[in-house]
């Protein structure tokens, strides 16, 4: 009888072992590459989850893995920021109106889970935050003036080799000491302090700067002129770069690792990919330093790119998504699978006001 028993035991010890072996490999492996939403969910599943993804190397280990972009951060003038997921399902935020921070602010930048905004009082402070544990800090006043609207670059890179989380914030700011001229300042969390670079780029004429972007220790921002304003983090120097189809409405990105801009001519929306990899060695023309990736038209599409009374712009892109905003109205179309969803936000307080101010949001548990 008890030979009899044996085979049953041994499979079910051997399935017991698959299934830990299983659960173990889900825990390691799986759950870093979730945004925050889904994990506080599996906070639940067992005892054994809450105390893993509770710790502080989980949270190091997941914010290196889920880099995609999660939603976006927009704000319309004198309201407060509201969240538009692209997966409400898996990707969202406790407080999207930030009511956790000491004062109403306005958003300025993000990076890979680091949102970067600006108070509304007199003394116009700048805090770094995580909306979705809602732990911030209040940063040290810059020695330079920003302006109103500053052209604010967070840059947040989680390594392995770095467990405490650095980040820098640079500010491209119009001179003062010098007419037609950009200046820049950096702040860095390991001294806690602002510093303004030697370098200066002088251009023919002024121009406000877009949304700006980094991309392999090079900050990039559109400007109005038509250029591209560039600044290396290592060297301190800065170039101004033509681009016939840059403009502040141009969205500057990255795809595939690399620098990428995305504008809207006509009915159409292209993806350009910058081919240079030293920005200081460009000899060459407009033509020769971008190749086009991916042109997005209205027959692929119900994104209403062929309506010319309505504004349309693209916000965000990654290598798999693009998300473009139509007079409020946002769209998500995938790269992949050429396929196009309507996404949905809460709607503007005021109807006449449109959300002036979008920035793309990793759901990260970073620690500050």
């Amino acid at each position: 009888m008890d030979l009899g028993k044996r085979p049953g035991n041994l499979i079910t010890a051997s399935n017991s072992k698959l299934y830990m072996d299983l659960k173990d490999i889900i825990r390691e492996q799986a759950l870093p590459f979730l945004p925050a939403k889904s994990l506080f969910r599996f906070l639940a599943v067992c005892r054994d989850w809450m105390l893993h993804i509770s710790t502080p190397s989980f949270h190091h280990n997941q914010s290196l893995c889920c880099r995609g972009i999660s939603g976006l951060f927009c704000q319309t003038p004198e309201n407060p920021p509201v969240f538009v997921p692209i997966h409400p399902e898996s990707c969202g935020v406790p407080d999207p109106s930030l009511s956790f921070l000491p004062e109403p602010v306005v958003i300025r930048a993000s990076s890979n889970g680091l949102l970067c905004c600006q108070g509304l009082d007199e003394d116009r402070y700048y805090y770094l935050c995580n909306p979705v544990t809602k732990q911030w800090k209040k940063l040290p006043k810059p020695t330079a003036s920003h302006g109103s609207k500053p052209a604010l670059v967070v840059i947040f890179e989680p390594s392995l080799l770095n467990s405490v989380p650095e980040y820098k914030l640079i500010c491209a700011f119009e001179s003062t000491d010098f007419d037609d001229a950009t200046e820049f300042e950096i702040y860095s969390s390991k001294n806690n302090s602002w510093n303004v670079s030697k370098a200066i780029c002088f251009r023919d004429e002024k121009a406000d700067l877009g949304s700006g972007v980094h991309v392999n220790g090079v900050v990039y921002w559109p400007v109005e002129s038509d250029h591209i304003l560039s600044f290396d983090l290592t060297k301190h120097r800065s170039k101004l770069l033509d681009s016939l189809t840059a403009g502040i409405d141009c969205l500057l990105g990255t795809f595939d690792a690399r620098l990428c801009k995305v504008y809207i001519l006509g009915d159409e929306v292209f993806v350009n990919v910058f081919k240079v990899l030293n920005m200081h060695k460009i000899t060459w023309d407009e033509s020769e330093m971008w190749e086009d990736t991916l042109v997005l038209d209205p027959d692929n599409t119900f994104i209403p790119l062929d309506d010319d009374y309505i504004d349309t712009r693209a916000v965000a892109v990654s290598r798999d998504i693009l998300v473009v905003v139509c007079d409020n109205e946002f769209y998500c179309y995938g790269f992949e699978d050429h396929k196009t969803n309507t996404l949905n936000q809460p709607e503007p307080a005021e109807s006449e006001f449109y959300y002036e101010i979008c920035v793309p949001y990793v759901n990260s548990l970073v620690s500050l």
